[in-house]
């Protein structure tokens, strides 16, 4: 099974520059509706892509730096990374088709 971690401000960069695989990082916070519906899709794309893309989040509320170094503005955000630099962003909640779209232009 797949696990979504949390990465922080200090954690961050370490992930991302480690992976071996695309990344997607997604942005939320713990008051928002949109992102606690959009929760288990991201658990579902880290089961399937388990080996093939890493999954993490990251709370805009606890790691404030990162989040402004990405120019967060509205959550959910999520970003996918390949080779630690991003290649694709989607702000909302979209159903599982559609995020499994992106993730397969990114995997490849």
């Amino acid at each position: 099974m797949g696990k979504v971690l949390e990465l922080n401000d200090s954690t961050f960069q370490k992930e991302l520059q480690g992976s071996t695989v695309p990344v997607l990082v997604d942005f939320s916070a713990s008051w928002c509706q949109p992102c606690k519906a959009l929760a288990p899709t991201i658990d579902a794309v880290a089961d399937e892509y388990q080996g093939k893309l890493k999954v993490f989040k990251v709370d805009i509320d606890h790691s404030p730096d990162t989040t402004a170094n990405f120019g967060i503005q509205s959550v959910p955000t999520c970003i996918f990374f390949k080779g630690g630099v991003e290649v694709d962003r989607f702000i909302g909640n979209l159903d599982l088709r559609s995020v499994k779209a992106r993730v397969t232009k990114v995997v490849g």
